[in-house]
């Protein structure tokens, strides 16, 4: 994007037509240029410069594109980088230089209008009836008139989803007790014919405007069709009347008086008190834009930018109704699952689906496989699966168990996914059941997993033929537990070096000198890794194929952002991971469409590297296809190029040819590609992502609360982390200090139950 050009415009005033439209009149202006590296401070600074205006006196404002009713205010850079997205393709672009007036020019009134307008002292009013009560919150006065009408940030109905309609005016310091107040809130009414999407936001405005504006309402109508309120002083004219417009769900003012006579927004000694419901919805405003964040910083963005302290426990309170608010009934989600089975079936088809209840029908399981990552390993990728776990954000028990593959590009592939409420082998074995009725296939699948799962057994029965290879990180993390001294600690990093080692070794001498490595630092360790079945885990005694992988938490790279997620309702937690496939899916199809090399990019840069080695190689020529290499250190490997076979085995291990291997191919004229797993070529990785899935419409989904039949029922809650407090027991044998009587001096009593006359 070239840089856009910006008038900017100050002195004038804003006029308002009779349709709410505005339009600015009068003033000076300037032109600057604006790009995507222009910074706010900086943008700030040039602006101040032309007018000679204080940085922190001024609010800068513009029009949304063809909408002259909402004002939107750039305080932040990233409010400057989304005025660039609005108006990028426009040449030129007006803005908006307010001087803010300060509350000491404000005082600065003649005597003579003061006396002409004398102001009454402000009466208390018992508030029986005033809907914003008034909560145990302490809250920062704000000593300010009320801004022009003019000064519009947002029509509500304009801006909806967006951008917060609200103006932010900036910090300033206030000389009576020098700490910073922020002014917020004092547009959110901007005049007649002002209009809001819906009641709720009707409320929410005034409720922050009084606020801002110190003073408290009174609701006289608050329905769903009408909500007026007034001053809550005795006496004081000020009114808001607004209405629903017929046939549509949108709120105008009809009526406002916006005169007051109490002194709301002039009394330097005014304390105006945020309600209970105000507050809330700071706390929703501030969930909804860092879903992660904690209580305590909650607590402290509200004192320091409000002036509103909160007790911890009240944030917590209010983040949790926030939360459900937002993302919806955590239990009430569970009752959806079969309304979003039956959906993701009707617009996948061929997807694999299974849901479980107790029978209690409180939640037990469910397995989702979707049609276009079966089609995709099955058409793609090794017949290699990861199997792993891991906990979800969740108030109830969920834990998440995945089964993943790789591409051809040694991408993650997840295949199948399942939410369980517990991990055990019994959830564990009904996973492989439903992955092996969505996997049809006769061909040996090798499985990398942890030998703890309880998945041994399982997978011999239910996938016959095939492979357990036990996840290394898991083996090393049980070697660390069991190994007992007092040295070992010091040297554990070491054992576990060569026992990964020893994992990678291709041939069985490696794998020996290694092990003997390690009996040479820990007999102990020596004889466990003997008794840990290296066969599931060697390199060198592993029967299956596992293209050289050995720990089973590949699948991690796709799903660790959800433990980075707010806990959230089961629903949105598989919306969200369908969410994630479908840009997957579509993001490597669109790159894979742009390769022009007959591998994938990962191994034909592997390939070159070979093919680069294998110059300083000799070749032994041989009238058969068993050729052998020698390297210039005199050492020699025996080559099979029909049974794919080198003495290295790490053409076997990884499924392109070794250096040894090229060297032979490219002595007898043959193609080295020829001689590639087919599961690396570029035309299998586009097979796998050939198949898309499909989005799940939510125009029937029913409402949560309406549906009186249930069908699933939560899980247990999840229990809360750590010990539970435990009351202090004495010991037997300690025996407690007796009672002394300060009256008496005796034993056994105190002053109160003394029967001694004084």
């Amino acid at each position: 994007m070239n840089n856009l050009i910006v008038i900017c415009q100050s002195g004038g005033k804003f006029s308002t037509a009779s349709d709410g439209s505005l339009s600015y009149v009068g003033g000076d202006a300037h032109a600057i240029s604006v790009s995507r590296e222009t910074k706010f401070d900086e943008l700030r600074l040039e602006i101040a410069d032309m007018w000679k205006y204080g940085t922190d006196s001024m609010t800068i404002k513009y029009f949304l594109p063809n909408n002259k009713r909402t004002l939107i205010t750039i305080s932040s850079d990233k409010d400057v980088q989304r005025f660039l997205d609005f108006h990028g393709n426009s040449g030129t672009v007006d803005v908006f230089v307010i001087k803010n007036e300060s509350s000491t020019a404000l005082a600065a009134v003649t005597p003579s209008t003061t006396e002409a307008t004398p102001v009454p002292p402000r009466k208390r009013s018992t508030r029986k009836r005033v809907i914003q009560q008034e909560y145990p919150l302490n809250v920062t006065p704000v000593a300010q008139a009320p801004a022009p009408a003019f000064l519009a940030s947002a029509s509500a109905s304009e801006n909806a989803g967006r951008f917060n309609s609200l103006a932010t005016v900036p910090t300033e310091i206030q000389s009576g007790g020098q700490m910073k107040r922020v002014k917020l809130w004092e547009n959110c009414i901007t005049g007649l014919h002002q209009q809001f999407n819906n009641v709720r936001e009707v409320r929410d405005a005034f409720r922050k405007y009084s606020i801002a504006q110190g003073f408290t309402i009174k609701f006289k109508k608050n329905d769903s069709m009408r909500v007026s309120a007034k001053c809550s002083v005795d006496g004081c004219p000020w009114r808001i009347f607004a209405s629903r417009l017929s046939t549509t769900h949108l709120f105008r003012i009809k009526r406002l008086n916006e005169i007051h006579t109490c002194g709301a927004g002039t009394s330097t000694d005014s304390h105006p008190r945020a309600s209970k419901k105000v507050v809330e919805g700071i706390v929703k405003e501030k969930l909804r834009d860092s879903p992660n964040v904690k209580p305590k910083e909650i607590a402290n963005q509200i004192q320091q930018e409000f002036g509103i302290e909160l007790r911890y426990s009240q944030v917590r309170r209010w983040m949790e109704a926030a939360t459900e608010e937002i993302q919806g009934s955590y239990k009430e989600a569970y009752n959806q699952l079969p309304w979003l089975c039956e959906k993701i079936v009707e617009t996948n088809p061929g997807t694999a689906v299974s849901l479980n209840t107790r029978e209690d029908l409180s939640f037990h399981r469910l397995f989702i496989a979707f049609h276009a990552s079966l089609h995709g390993f099955q058409s793609g990728c090794r017949p290699l699966l990861f199997l792993d776990t891991m906990s979800l954000q969740s108030k109830y028990q969920s834990e998440l168990l995945t089964a993943a593959a790789v591409d051809g590009n040694y991408g993650i592939f997840p295949v199948a996914f399942a939410i369980v409420d517990v991990v055990n082998d019994d959830n564990w074995h009904w996973f492989l059941v439903q992955l092996k009725t969505a996997l049809p296939t006769f061909q040996p699948i090798t499985f990398v997993a942890d030998r703890q799962m309880g998945l041994r057994q399982s997978i011999s029965v239910v996938f016959e033929n095939s492979y357990h290879a036990y996840c290394l990180r898991y083996l090393s993390e049980e070697l660390k537990r069991d190994l007992k001294g007092p040295c070992i600690h010091e040297i554990i990093g070491v054992i576990v070096g060569h026992l990964y080692d020893a994992a990678y070794a291709p041939t069985l001498d490696a794998f020996r000198k290694c092990i003997e490595s390690i009996k040479s630092i820990s007999p102990e360790a020596y004889d466990w890794i003997l008794q840990s079945d290296p066969e599931n885990w060697a390199n060198s005694l592993f029967h299956g194929a596992r293209y050289n992988h050995i720990t089973s938490g590949i699948a991690e790279s796709f799903y660790s952002w959800l433990t980075e997620l707010a806990a959230l309702p089961i629903i949105k937690i598989i919306e969200t991971i369908r969410h994630k496939l479908m840009e997957l899916i579509y993001t490597r199809k669109v790159e894979s469409d742009q390769w022009l090399t007959r591998l994938t990019p990962s191994v034909e840069d592997k390939l070159q590297k070979e093919i680069l080695k294998a110059q300083s190689l000799q070749v032994m020529f041989s009238p058969s296809n068993t050729f052998e290499v020698q390297d210039f250190l005199g050492a020699v490997n025996v080559v099979n190029i029909d049974a794919w076979d080198c003495s290295c085995r790490e053409w076997q291990l990884n499924g392109f040819p070794c250096l040894h291997a090229v060297a032979v191919l490219q002595h007898i004229g043959r193609d080295v590609y020829d001689y590639c797993s087919k599961y690396y070529t570029t035309e299998a990785f586009r097979l796998t992502y050939s198949e898309s899935i499909k989005p799940v419409p939510t125009v029937d989904k029913p409402v949560l609360g309406e549906s009186s039949e249930v069908q699933v029922n939560p899980s247990p809650l999840r229990r809360v982390s750590g010990s539970p407090k435990k009351r202090r027991i004495r010991s037997r044998g300690v025996v407690k200090r007796p009672l002394h009587c300060s009256r008496c001096k005796g034993e056994g009593h105190n002053k109160v139950s003394c029967n001694v006359v004084s």
